[in-house]
């Protein structure tokens, strides 16, 4: 149960749909700014497409993690409870940033 594609694309989605918002806030505090800091926000359309798909593939790897049977053959790491357990916190430490990127519109507010 190979969960690490679906994590990593959704959040490159996340970033994807924060990117008009987070990214002017990152390279301001990296001191890096000028004009074209504003041509970021062109991409404000694209946020829904880039949430919907964060969220369809939080909810696939979800899916796979909790839902689906796992099936492993004995002695192979997978059987091992302890590696089902990391997979369940790298999940919610990667949901729980993700959300936090995709409402950074929310409370964006507070930092400029």
């Amino acid at each position: 149960m190979n969960m690490k594609p679906t994590l990593w694309a959704s959040a490159l989605a996340a970033v994807g749909a924060s990117l008009c918002c987070v990214a002017p806030l990152v390279l301001v505090s990296l001191g890096l700014g000028g004009a074209w800091l504003s041509t970021l926000t062109e991409l404000e359309p694209y946020r829904p497409i880039f949430v919907v798909l964060a969220l369809g593939l939080l909810a696939l790897a979800g899916h796979k993690l909790y839902r689906q049977p796992a099936v492993c053959e004995p002695g192979r790491a997978c059987a091992d409870g302890g590696v089902q357990r990391r997979q369940r916190l790298i999940f919610w430490a990667v949901a729980a940033l993700l959300l936090l990127l995709l409402a950074f519109p929310w409370y964006a507010s507070l930092f400029y």
